[in-house]
C-alpha cells in the first residue's frame, strides 16, 4: 500500500470509528481517538485506552502517563512524530475502568485493521492489556508483563519480519516514581533495537 493509500485508508477507518456503537462507551464517550501520528510510521506504539484527558483532547497519551512517554522516547531520541500511537480501546471508559472482554470484543478490529494498513516493523505494547491482545492476535504465549517486559519478539508475517516489545504501562510512574528507572532500562532496550535496525540498512 503506497503512502497516500495508507493516510486513505486510515481516514476511511477513522470515519467508522466515529461512527461506532458497538458497545455501552459510545454513550459517555466525548470523540473516539483513533491515534496519533502518521499511518506511514514504522513504528506503533498502543496503550490501553483514552483516559479523560484524551477523551477531552482528542489525543493520545496527553495527560502525565504522556509526559512521562515524552521523556522517555526523548531518551532514546525518538519524536513523537516518529510514531503512531493508538489504544486497544478507541473511547474513553468513565472512571477509567480498566478495559472489559465486550469492549475489547468489540473494538480490537479496529485496532487490527490499522496494523494491516500501517504493516509496522516494530509494535510497541504499553501495559498488559495491550501486550495480551497483540500476543493473541500473533500467537504468543503471554504470561505476566513483569515477565515480559523489555524483550524482543520477531514474527514472520506473509509480507515482512515484524517486532514486538512489550513494555510498562508509562502510568506505572505516575503512582510509583521508582518506576521511572525500570521505564528508562526498559526504553533502552528499545534504543538498542532501533539503533541495531539503523545499522542493518545503512
Amino acid at each position: 500500500m503506497k503512502i497516500n493509500q495508507k493516510e486513505q485508508a486510515m481516514q476511511e477507518l477513522s470515519k467508522q470509528i466515529n461512527s461506532c456503537e458497538k458497545c455501552e462507551l459510545y454513550k459517555t464517550r466525548n470523540k473516539p481517538l483513533v491515534g496519533d501520528g502518521s499511518a506511514n510510521a514504522k513504528i506503533l506504539a498502543i496503550g490501553e485506552s483514552p483516559g479523560y484527558y484524551e477523551d477531552i483532547e482528542n489525543k493520545a497519551f496527553a495527560g502525565e502517563a504522556g509526559k512521562i512517554l515524552n521523556q522517555l522516547l526523548d531518551s532514546i531520541g525518538l519524536k513523537r512524530s516518529d510514531i503512531y500511537i493508538t489504544n486497544v480501546l478507541k473511547c474513553h471508559p468513565p472512571r477509567n475502568h480498566n478495559p472489559n472482554r465486550q469492549e475489547i470484543d468489540s473494538c480490537i478490529s479496529y485496532l487490527h485493521k490499522q496494523i494491516d494498513i500501517m504493516k509496522p516493523k516494530l509494535i510497541i505494547t504499553l501495559g498488559k492489556f495491550a501486550s495480551r491482545e497483540i500476543f493473541a492476535k500473533y500467537n504468543l504465549e503471554f504470561t505476566r508483563i513483569s515477565e515480559i517486559r523489555g524483550k524482543v519478539f520477531e514474527i514472520e508475517t506473509l509480507e515482512s519480519r515484524l517486532k514486538i516489545i512489550p513494555l510498562l504501562h508509562p502510568a506505572v510512574a505516575c503512582y510509583h516514581s521508582e518506576m521511572i528507572n525500570v521505564l528508562k532500562d526498559d526504553f533502552k532496550k528499545l534504543g538498542n533495537v532501533l539503533n541495531n535496525n539503523a545499522e542493518k540498512q545503512n
